[in-house]
């Protein structure tokens, strides 16, 4: 487990999971407890800047998460600093209604 997951284990949020390669973008919403994946997007078929389909991938992935009533999430960016295309992500979310 990492760091994230086990000091925030005791929380009963949701996890939203984010990697970035040099050229896209990849979420997803993850219940730790049963080890699911609840929501996911990508940046796959997106064209654009990286930031750009970090927008894009961003407000898909609300709208799935709405659809399942997701609101509460908190965010793992891994070793990924909070810049450029992560920050873009989490702003994105933010605005599109996630709760983090």
């Amino acid at each position: 487990m990492n760091k994230v997951k086990t000091s925030i284990k005791t929380d009963k949020r949701l996890r939203l999971a984010v990697y970035r390669s040099l050229n896209n973008i990849f979420v997803q919403i993850i219940d730790d407890e049963t080890g699911r994946t609840l929501a996911s997007a990508n940046s796959l078929k997106v064209k654009g800047s990286l930031t750009e389909k970090a927008q894009a991938v961003a407000k898909s992935l609300v709208s799935a998460a709405k659809e399942k009533n997701i609101k509460k999430v908190y965010l793992d960016r891994r070793r990924f600093a909070y810049k450029g295309a992560i920050k873009t992500l989490a702003e994105a979310a933010r605005e599109a209604g996630l709760d983090f």
